[in-house]
């Protein structure tokens, strides 16, 4: 047990001054602000492009099918960094990236928005795993709590921006600036990336992609999201086609297995989760991908429909939640890197997450501004503690040869929570609002009435009679208590996994040296 827990310390990061990696991280700032405006963006002006373009019952999937995307395309990218070099495949994810959003400007029915949104994800699957990579490339891990300190810095821009800028441009112009406004921010980061990522390695040199790998990956995920976001709504669960879907996501994964482990270069190195920390803190990851995409998703639904926010005022109501989870990232990188221990942090940042999302589940359509906004300082808090933590502790426990592999693996558990948790939330939601319509109407007009929601904006709900605005607002209410129930629920699960993490010295602690000991204990895989 001794060597299989023990953090691979045969190699470490190339030596770079504080200058240089001062300004390598200019280029992962704008790139990592770019990943994290665009959710950030779209989020507030989802009731409307959902309006607009008349399509409810596939509103998760604007979200979906970008999770999805880049979902799959994370564990890729990582691959390819190790394989090609970070600068290039870095500077291509966003090239991918740019594309897709300027098509998902033009997009003229809801067909085509999911279709340009997976697009884009593809691009943003390597934005945030670049980011990550390359911060464990050029720092070690006892160092890299203050230098995420910089990069968290950017998060207050994009959290607290992102949703102030989506409701203002829905409000003001019209919701396809909301995909357009990334084209500027990203010209620039691809200028900045080209040159400051100059120095990073170029690869291992051994070109082998895994696409029999990557193309079973892509199968199996596809399928389970699809069994989740149909289950119920489009199919019955008994159906031939979800009957079909579950065994073809068992078979895919099981010989998604098999491959991985025989290939000489696989997508996702399995050997990476013969690490007990590395698959507890992407099991973690997971968990807080289903919770995050859910909040965010959904919540601002209740605050449009319910509680008469613009898209403008819903982006800026969202500022507790982010505030406070900037604040406790920030705080708990400062106290890990002084300290070296961050065991806490998991274990506190679960028991927050689950009680702001129980508490979330109590909202009723009387439910004050005030009142949901101590609930998101409650949720922001407990996401600040384990979004960072989570993925430090996956790149502590895995070999640096293998970095941009590890990194994708644990970014990819984190993004197919989110996958599973958007559909799966979006589905409960959509069901229950549905169900709260048709029984509190008596079933009179539900053929109607299923018309008006599918094609329901905020602003159009203003112009109802005051019963049908309120037969309506406490559907929204019954459907965002029901996600955020289960999303509770799911976090609950997730302190369990938490209470497990040990702790192991982060590499670089202490007075010893491992790094010198040649025969340093290493985390070797069956053949």
């Amino acid at each position: 047990m001794a060597s299989a827990e023990a953090i691979p310390t045969e190699e470490k990061p190339a030596g770079f001054t504080h200058r240089e990696i001062m300004a390598t991280m200019s280029g992962l700032v704008i790139a990592m602000l770019l990943a994290m405006l665009d959710n950030m963006i779209v989020a507030p002006a989802l009731p409307t492009i959902v309006g607009d373009l008349g399509g409810l019952n596939h509103l998760a999937w604007v979200t979906t099918g970008y999770i999805l995307a880049s979902t799959v395309a994370t564990p890729i990218w990582g691959k390819l960094g190790d394989l090609y070099g970070r600068r290039m495949t870095f500077i291509a994810s966003i090239s991918i990236f740019l594309i897709g959003s300027a098509l998902c400007g033009m997009s003229q029915n809801m067909g085509e928005l999911i279709g340009f949104r997976a697009l884009q994800g593809l691009g943003a699957g390597g934005l945030m795993v670049g980011v990550m990579s390359v911060m464990a490339e050029i720092v070690p891990a006892r160092e890299r709590g203050k230098y995420q300190g910089v990069l968290m810095a950017v998060m207050p821009a994009a959290m607290i921006g992102g949703p102030l800028a989506g409701g203002y441009i829905t409000d003001n112009l019209t919701w396809r600036w909301a995909f357009y406004v990334n084209l500027p921010l990203g010209v620039a980061a691809l200028a900045v990336c080209w040159f400051t990522l100059a120095k990073l390695s170029r690869g291992t040199g051994k070109v082998r992609i895994d696409w029999i790998g990557t193309a079973l990956l892509s199968t199996w995920i596809t399928a389970l999201v699809l069994i989740t976001s149909w289950g119920g709504n489009e199919y019955d669960w008994d159906s031939a086609m979800i009957i079909g879907l579950a065994v073809l996501t068992v078979v895919a994964f099981v010989a998604f297995v098999f491959v991985e482990r025989r290939v000489a270069e696989p997508i996702m190195p399995l050997s990476v989760f013969n690490n007990r920390n590395f698959s507890l803190a992407g099991t973690l990851s997971f968990i807080v991908g289903f919770a995050l995409f859910g909040g965010i998703t959904f919540l601002p639904q209740f605050q449009q429909f319910v509680q008469g926010s613009s898209a403008t005022n819903s982006g800026l109501l969202l500022l507790p939640m982010m505030l406070a989870s900037m604040a406790m990232s920030m705080g708990g990188g400062a106290i890990i890197s002084r300290t070296g221990h961050y065991r806490a942090l998991p274990i506190v940042g679960t028991i927050l997450m689950a009680a702001g999302l129980g508490l979330f589940a109590t909202m009723g359509t009387g439910t004050s501004r005030g009142t949901t906004s101590l609930y998101m300082v409650v949720l922001g808090a407990g996401m600040g503690c384990l979004m960072q933590t989570t993925m430090l502790i996956a790149q502590n426990n895995a070999p640096l040869r293998n970095m941009g592999a590890a990194t994708g693996a644990a970014t990819f558990l984190r993004n197919m929570g989110g996958s599973l948790g958007v559909s799966l939330l979006g589905s409960i939601y959509t069901s229950a609002l549905t169900h709260s319509l048709t029984s509190h109407s008596g079933g009179a007009g539900a053929g109607s009435g299923s018309v008006h929601v599918a094609q329901m904006t905020p602003q159009a709900l203003r112009s109802l009679p005051e019963a049908a605005q309120h037969l309506f607002q406490q559907a929204v209410t019954d459907g965002v208590d029901k996600v955020f129930f289960w999303g509770a629920i799911v976090s609950a699960v997730g302190l369990i996994v938490a209470l497990f993490i040990r702790h192991t010295p982060l590499r670089g602690f202490g007075d010893a040296k491992p790094a010198e000991n040649k025969e340093a204990p290493v985390l070797q895989v069956a053949e």
